[in-house]
């Protein structure tokens, strides 16, 4: 798996986790090893200019993400996965530190980020969570990825609750 992860945001962040959890959400998702994905981490300015671009928004928000494959999980039964240019995920560690600190299981921005790089993998992949039904989907296989991710690195503590819109 090719990811690489461009902090340009000037806050120091994990970055060795956020590519970690990355690589493991995206094999969770049976995507192919010779995928590509890009993690931007930005300040608060540069993702507010992209949130009032892409999605005629106001102010910054927590996460972005641009596919460029549009590449999906392969069916169950299927022994070939789909193999691209994922796309970029954009994230602010400012937005990302207020959230972790509001959460009902308040948690680090280092968390928040992990959660997030997840959240921003799935819509990728073509999740979302518009519809109650679709949030379901995704929200479940977000705590079930970073579950996983965190049970397998020896982490303790409640993961993370959702916390992204």
């Amino acid at each position: 798996m090719s990811i690489d992860v461009n902090n340009e945001s000037g806050t120091e962040v994990d970055e060795e986790a956020i590519l970690d959890i990355a690589r493991y959400a995206l094999a969770r998702m049976r995507i192919h090893p010779l995928s590509e994905l890009s993690v931007i981490v930005v300040d608060a300015e540069a993702m507010e200019q992209l949130h009032i671009q892409w999605m005629d928004l106001p102010g910054p928000t927590d996460v972005m993400s641009f596919p460029m494959d549009e590449l999906r999980p392969p069916a169950k039964d299927s022994d070939e996965p789909p193999q691209g240019l994922l796309g970029d995920i954009v994230l602010c560690p400012e937005v990302a530190l207020k959230q972790g600190e509001e959460a009902p299981t308040q948690h680090s921005m280092d968390e928040e980020l992990q959660l997030l790089t997840v959240h921003g993998v799935l819509h990728l992949l073509g999740y979302d969570h518009e519809e109650p039904d679709e949030r379901a989907e995704m929200f479940g296989l977000q705590a079930a990825i970073v579950d996983g991710w965190r049970a397998e690195k020896g982490l303790t503590g409640p993961s993370p609750a959702p916390t992204v819109s």
